[in-house]
Protein backbone atom coordinates (compact mmCIF):
# COMPACT_ATOMS: atom_id res chain seq x y z
CA UNK A 1 0.00 0.00 0.00
CA UNK A 2 2.97 2.20 0.73
CA UNK A 3 4.29 1.54 -2.61
CA UNK A 4 1.37 2.45 -4.38
CA UNK A 5 0.67 5.73 -2.32
CA UNK A 6 4.54 6.82 -3.33
CA UNK A 7 3.60 6.18 -6.73
CA UNK A 8 0.40 8.16 -7.39
CA UNK A 9 2.54 10.79 -5.86
CA UNK A 10 5.52 11.03 -7.93
CA UNK A 11 3.22 10.53 -11.12
CA UNK A 12 1.09 13.64 -9.41
CA UNK A 13 4.37 15.38 -9.48
CA UNK A 14 5.24 14.46 -13.08
CA UNK A 15 2.12 15.64 -14.04
CA UNK A 16 2.30 18.95 -12.03
CA UNK A 17 6.11 19.22 -13.33
CA UNK A 18 5.10 18.50 -16.80
CA UNK A 19 2.34 21.16 -17.16
CA UNK A 20 3.70 23.73 -15.38
CA UNK A 21 6.58 23.52 -17.82
CA UNK A 22 4.26 23.33 -20.87
CA UNK A 23 2.60 26.77 -19.18
CA UNK A 24 6.48 28.53 -18.89
CA UNK A 25 7.58 27.69 -22.58
CA UNK A 26 4.14 29.09 -23.80
CA UNK A 27 4.58 32.41 -21.31
CA UNK A 28 8.38 32.67 -22.08
CA UNK A 29 8.08 32.14 -26.46
CA UNK A 30 4.84 35.18 -26.23
CA UNK A 31 6.59 37.28 -23.42
CA UNK A 32 10.26 37.58 -25.57
CA UNK A 33 8.38 38.54 -28.94
CA UNK A 34 5.98 40.89 -26.82
CA UNK A 35 8.99 42.98 -25.04
CA UNK A 36 10.97 42.83 -28.35
CA UNK A 37 8.34 43.66 -30.83
CA UNK A 38 5.98 46.19 -28.26
CA UNK A 39 7.76 49.33 -28.58
CA UNK A 40 7.86 48.84 -32.62
CA UNK A 41 3.86 47.77 -32.89
CA UNK A 42 1.70 50.55 -34.12
CA UNK A 43 -1.96 51.20 -35.80
CA UNK A 44 -0.01 52.11 -39.22
CA UNK A 45 1.66 48.60 -38.94
CA UNK A 46 -1.50 47.18 -39.91
CA UNK A 47 -3.15 49.38 -41.70
CA UNK A 48 -0.82 50.42 -44.10
CA UNK A 49 1.03 48.94 -46.67
CA UNK A 50 4.83 48.71 -47.35
CA UNK A 51 6.80 51.74 -48.91
CA UNK A 52 9.52 52.09 -50.63
CA UNK A 53 12.66 50.78 -48.31
CA UNK A 54 10.63 49.60 -45.80
CA UNK A 55 12.57 46.69 -45.33
CA UNK A 56 15.61 49.12 -44.52
CA UNK A 57 13.70 50.92 -41.67
CA UNK A 58 11.50 53.24 -43.74
CA UNK A 59 7.87 53.62 -43.45
CA UNK A 60 5.02 51.68 -43.98
CA UNK A 61 2.87 48.59 -42.67
CA UNK A 62 2.10 44.69 -43.13
CA UNK A 63 -1.09 45.37 -44.26
CA UNK A 64 -0.57 43.22 -47.10
CA UNK A 65 0.85 40.33 -45.16
CA UNK A 66 -2.17 40.33 -42.89
CA UNK A 67 -4.79 39.98 -45.85
CA UNK A 68 -2.32 37.92 -47.72
CA UNK A 69 -2.07 35.48 -44.87
CA UNK A 70 -6.31 35.21 -44.69
CA UNK A 71 -6.42 34.85 -48.26
CA UNK A 72 -3.89 31.89 -47.86
CA UNK A 73 -5.15 30.00 -45.11
CA UNK A 74 -8.84 30.89 -45.98
CA UNK A 75 -9.10 29.82 -48.97
CA UNK A 76 -7.03 26.14 -48.34
CA UNK A 77 -8.98 25.91 -45.41
CA UNK A 78 -12.16 26.09 -47.60
CA UNK A 79 -10.34 23.42 -50.48
CA UNK A 80 -8.81 21.34 -47.53
CA UNK A 81 -12.70 21.25 -46.34
CA UNK A 82 -14.20 19.56 -49.71
CA UNK A 83 -11.77 16.88 -49.57
CA UNK A 84 -11.99 16.65 -46.13
CA UNK A 85 -15.41 15.56 -45.78
CA UNK A 86 -16.06 13.07 -48.03
CA UNK A 87 -13.30 11.32 -46.62
CA UNK A 88 -14.16 10.81 -43.28
CA UNK A 89 -17.93 10.12 -44.39
CA UNK A 90 -16.10 7.25 -46.63
CA UNK A 91 -14.27 6.01 -43.55
CA UNK A 92 -17.23 6.41 -41.10
CA UNK A 93 -20.15 4.90 -43.28
CA UNK A 94 -19.38 4.17 -46.66
CA UNK A 95 -16.72 1.64 -46.48
CA UNK A 96 -16.89 -1.94 -46.06
CA UNK A 97 -16.39 -3.22 -42.26
CA UNK A 98 -13.98 -5.97 -43.43
CA UNK A 99 -12.22 -3.81 -45.95
CA UNK A 100 -8.67 -3.27 -45.78
CA UNK A 101 -9.40 0.95 -47.12
CA UNK A 102 -9.81 2.51 -44.29
CA UNK A 103 -6.59 1.43 -42.19
CA UNK A 104 -4.24 2.11 -44.98
CA UNK A 105 -6.36 5.70 -45.77
CA UNK A 106 -5.97 6.32 -41.80
CA UNK A 107 -2.22 5.51 -41.88
CA UNK A 108 -1.80 7.96 -45.14
CA UNK A 109 -3.45 10.98 -43.43
CA UNK A 110 -1.15 9.86 -40.15
CA UNK A 111 2.02 10.00 -42.39
CA UNK A 112 1.02 12.74 -44.00
CA UNK A 113 -0.14 14.63 -41.06
CA UNK A 114 3.55 14.03 -39.57
CA UNK A 115 5.70 14.78 -43.10
CA UNK A 116 7.37 18.25 -42.90
CA UNK A 117 5.97 21.84 -44.04
CA UNK A 118 8.82 22.21 -46.55
CA UNK A 119 8.31 19.04 -48.35
CA UNK A 120 4.85 19.87 -49.14
CA UNK A 121 6.39 22.94 -50.58
CA UNK A 122 8.93 22.13 -52.50
CA UNK A 123 6.50 19.05 -54.14
CA UNK A 124 4.71 22.83 -54.78
CA UNK A 125 7.70 23.77 -56.34
CA UNK A 126 7.97 20.80 -58.34
CA UNK A 127 4.00 21.01 -59.48
CA UNK A 128 5.12 24.66 -60.66
CA UNK A 129 8.42 24.08 -62.70
CA UNK A 130 6.34 20.88 -64.49
CA UNK A 131 3.42 23.29 -65.51
CA UNK A 132 5.33 26.33 -65.77
CA UNK A 133 3.54 28.35 -63.40
CA UNK A 134 4.74 31.10 -61.48
CA UNK A 135 3.99 31.93 -57.67
CA UNK A 136 1.46 32.66 -57.07
CA UNK A 137 -1.94 32.80 -54.58
CA UNK A 138 -3.74 29.84 -56.40
CA UNK A 139 -0.54 27.64 -55.63
CA UNK A 140 -0.06 29.07 -52.03
CA UNK A 141 -3.50 27.89 -51.30
CA UNK A 142 -3.00 24.47 -53.16
CA UNK A 143 0.25 23.58 -51.24
CA UNK A 144 -1.57 24.70 -47.65
CA UNK A 145 -4.74 22.34 -48.48
CA UNK A 146 -2.91 19.78 -49.33
CA UNK A 147 -0.77 20.78 -45.44
CA UNK A 148 -4.38 21.09 -44.21
CA UNK A 149 -6.00 18.00 -45.60
CA UNK A 150 -4.25 15.32 -42.94
CA UNK A 151 -4.60 17.27 -40.12
CA UNK A 152 -8.61 18.20 -40.52
CA UNK A 153 -9.58 14.57 -41.77
CA UNK A 154 -7.84 13.16 -38.78
CA UNK A 155 -9.21 15.24 -36.31
CA UNK A 156 -12.81 14.77 -38.32
CA UNK A 157 -12.62 11.43 -38.12
CA UNK A 158 -11.98 10.90 -34.41
CA UNK A 159 -14.89 13.44 -33.97
CA UNK A 160 -17.32 10.87 -36.29
CA UNK A 161 -16.20 8.01 -34.19
CA UNK A 162 -17.89 9.64 -30.76
CA UNK A 163 -21.37 9.93 -32.49
CA UNK A 164 -23.16 7.53 -30.91
CA UNK A 165 -24.39 4.43 -32.74
CA UNK A 166 -27.84 4.73 -31.41
CA UNK A 167 -28.46 8.12 -33.53
CA UNK A 168 -27.77 6.40 -36.80
CA UNK A 169 -30.16 2.98 -36.04
CA UNK A 170 -32.82 5.50 -35.40
CA UNK A 171 -32.31 7.16 -38.49
CA UNK A 172 -32.11 4.10 -40.46
CA UNK A 173 -35.11 3.06 -38.64
CA UNK A 174 -37.14 5.74 -40.06
CA UNK A 175 -35.94 4.93 -43.56
CA UNK A 176 -33.24 7.58 -44.15
CA UNK A 177 -30.50 6.67 -45.94
CA UNK A 178 -26.46 6.58 -45.79
CA UNK A 179 -26.29 9.59 -47.14
CA UNK A 180 -29.09 11.69 -45.42
CA UNK A 181 -28.35 10.24 -42.31
CA UNK A 182 -24.56 11.54 -42.80
CA UNK A 183 -26.14 14.58 -44.02
CA UNK A 184 -28.39 15.53 -41.39
CA UNK A 185 -27.77 13.98 -38.29
CA UNK A 186 -24.02 13.45 -37.94
CA UNK A 187 -22.71 16.32 -39.01
CA UNK A 188 -25.61 18.14 -36.84
CA UNK A 189 -24.34 15.96 -33.64
CA UNK A 190 -20.50 16.16 -34.59
CA UNK A 191 -20.41 19.80 -35.76
CA UNK A 192 -18.66 21.74 -32.49
CA UNK A 193 -15.94 18.92 -33.33
CA UNK A 194 -16.24 19.70 -37.04
CA UNK A 195 -15.78 23.20 -36.38
CA UNK A 196 -13.01 23.04 -34.40
CA UNK A 197 -11.03 20.96 -36.67
CA UNK A 198 -11.59 23.52 -39.12
CA UNK A 199 -10.35 26.12 -37.43
CA UNK A 200 -7.26 24.03 -35.98
CA UNK A 201 -6.41 23.75 -39.46
CA UNK A 202 -6.65 27.13 -40.84
CA UNK A 203 -4.22 27.90 -37.48
CA UNK A 204 -1.66 25.89 -38.73
CA UNK A 205 -1.93 27.06 -42.24
CA UNK A 206 -1.59 30.97 -41.40
CA UNK A 207 0.86 30.24 -39.18
CA UNK A 208 3.27 28.55 -41.43
CA UNK A 209 6.05 29.85 -43.86
CA UNK A 210 8.12 26.91 -45.22
CA UNK A 211 4.67 25.91 -47.89
CA UNK A 212 4.29 28.72 -48.91
CA UNK A 213 7.99 30.28 -49.38
CA UNK A 214 8.73 28.37 -52.70
CA UNK A 215 4.97 28.73 -54.05
CA UNK A 216 2.94 31.58 -52.75
CA UNK A 217 6.09 34.54 -53.79
CA UNK A 218 5.76 37.83 -52.03
CA UNK A 219 4.54 41.33 -53.00
CA UNK A 220 3.95 44.42 -51.16
CA UNK A 221 0.63 45.12 -52.67
CA UNK A 222 -2.51 43.34 -51.96
CA UNK A 223 -3.01 40.64 -54.33
CA UNK A 224 -6.41 40.60 -56.36
CA UNK A 225 -5.67 37.53 -58.70
CA UNK A 226 -5.68 34.23 -57.74
CA UNK A 227 -2.63 34.25 -60.33
CA UNK A 228 -0.76 37.13 -58.61
CA UNK A 229 2.35 36.69 -56.19
CA UNK A 230 1.09 37.11 -52.47
CA UNK A 231 2.54 38.02 -48.94
CA UNK A 232 2.35 36.51 -46.34
CA UNK A 233 2.54 37.06 -42.08
CA UNK A 234 5.46 34.10 -41.07
CA UNK A 235 7.38 35.44 -44.94
CA UNK A 236 7.34 39.46 -43.63
CA UNK A 237 8.51 38.06 -40.23
CA UNK A 238 11.28 35.65 -41.94
CA UNK A 239 12.19 38.68 -43.92
CA UNK A 240 12.23 41.14 -41.27
CA UNK A 241 14.45 39.48 -38.75
CA UNK A 242 16.77 38.49 -41.83
CA UNK A 243 17.65 42.23 -42.56
CA UNK A 244 21.03 43.93 -40.33
CA UNK A 245 18.52 46.89 -38.94
CA UNK A 246 17.40 46.84 -35.08
CA UNK A 247 14.49 48.57 -36.45
CA UNK A 248 13.04 46.34 -38.93
CA UNK A 249 13.91 43.62 -36.33
CA UNK A 250 11.71 44.98 -33.98
CA UNK A 251 9.18 45.43 -36.75
CA UNK A 252 9.39 41.42 -37.05
CA UNK A 253 8.58 40.69 -33.78
CA UNK A 254 5.78 43.41 -33.39
CA UNK A 255 4.35 41.40 -37.03
CA UNK A 256 4.68 37.88 -34.85
CA UNK A 257 2.59 39.70 -32.23
CA UNK A 258 -0.08 39.97 -34.86
CA UNK A 259 0.11 36.62 -36.04
CA UNK A 260 0.20 35.23 -31.99
CA UNK A 261 -3.04 37.24 -31.48
CA UNK A 262 -4.55 35.64 -34.70
CA UNK A 263 -3.82 32.28 -33.43
CA UNK A 264 -4.88 32.58 -29.67
CA UNK A 265 -8.32 34.34 -31.24
CA UNK A 266 -8.75 31.09 -33.23
CA UNK A 267 -7.99 28.78 -30.52
CA UNK A 268 -10.50 31.08 -28.05
CA UNK A 269 -13.34 31.08 -31.10
CA UNK A 270 -12.51 26.63 -30.94
CA UNK A 271 -13.43 26.71 -27.41
CA UNK A 272 -16.22 28.88 -27.38
CA UNK A 273 -17.84 27.02 -30.19
CA UNK A 274 -17.66 23.59 -28.76
CA UNK A 275 -19.01 24.56 -25.71
CA UNK A 276 -21.68 26.84 -27.38
CA UNK A 277 -22.77 23.87 -29.01
CA UNK A 278 -21.89 20.36 -26.82
CA UNK A 279 -25.23 21.29 -24.90
CA UNK A 280 -27.59 20.48 -27.39
CA UNK A 281 -25.47 16.96 -28.36
CA UNK A 282 -26.69 13.64 -27.64
CA UNK A 283 -24.08 11.38 -25.54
Amino acid sequence: MKWRFLEEKIFRAVMIIATSLTALILILIIGTVVVKGFKALKLEMIFRLPQGGYYFGREGGILNSIIGSLQLAGGATILAFFFSLPIVFYLNYFSKSKSIWPTLIRFSLDVLWGVPSIVYGAFGFLLMTWFGWTASLLLGIITLALLEIPIMSRAMDEVLKLVPPDLLEASFSLGATKFETAWKVVIRQALPGILTAILIAFGRAIGDAASVLLTAGYTDNITTSLFQPVASLPLAIFFQLGTPYPEVQQRAYAAAIILTLIILLISYLSRRITRRYAKHLVF
